[in-house]
């Protein structure tokens, strides 16, 4: 399937999976350096709004920034800093755990959100992945989603205030609850970016 194309000012749900389904975050340390990646090389030029790492696939939700905000070359070129990201990453892990090869499957999976509700929907999709996969109980205290970041009022990787300008905070819980997710609507968006 064709990928869209990543381009400034547009919001894109971004994933990915373990080459031949192997784990990509296999301890602790993994996971929060990639998060750290994430605030090094994709911070600068997009605004995050919800992100979910799991043992053997990710999900973010975000923006690449307006063309007037970014640099020249992310202008020409809003792919790089992914690159950049996806390619430190594998190398930490080759190196690590004496691997090679690549670790990510294919390409880096995207679809464009040109609709806040789905936007809205997607966060509660990608806050529940470790429900719905098996990797916790309940999402509300899982350690790897930006779900805990939306109900802190610490600095964060995410852009909570668009967000909340979206859908108010006190009934943000009720977007979680699975039964009230538009499930159609939601599973077929999701298997349009497969």
């Amino acid at each position: 399937m064709k990928q869209d194309v990543l381009e400034p000012g547009i919001t894109y749900h971004i994933f990915n999976r373990g080459n031949n389904g192997e784990n990509i975050f296999k301890e602790e340390t993994n996971y929060n350096y990639f998060l750290h990646l994430i605030k090094v090389h994709l911070n600068p030029v997009c605004d995050i709004y919800a992100y979910c790492l799991l043992k053997n696939h990710f999900h973010i939700l975000l923006k690449i920034k307006d063309a007037n905000e970014l640099s020249i070359i992310h202008q020409q070129k809003p792919y790089l800093p992914f690159s950049n990201m996806f390619n430190a990453y594998t190398k930490a892990i080759n190196k690590r755990y004496i691997r090679s090869g690549s670790l990510f499957q294919e390409h880096l999976k995207r679809k464009r959100v040109k609709d806040e509700k789905y936007l809205i929907q997607l966060i509660a999709y990608i806050h529940l992945n470790p429900v719905k996969h098996g990797f916790s109980e309940n999402y509300k205290s899982y350690k790897f989603s930006s779900y805990q970041a939306y109900r802190s009022s610490k600095p964060s990787l995410v852009k909570r205030e668009y967000i909340f300008s979206l859908i108010d905070p006190v009934v943000f819980d009720y977007w979680h609850d699975e039964k009230k997710l538009l499930t159609n609507d939601i599973n077929k968006f999701l298997q349009d970016q497969t």
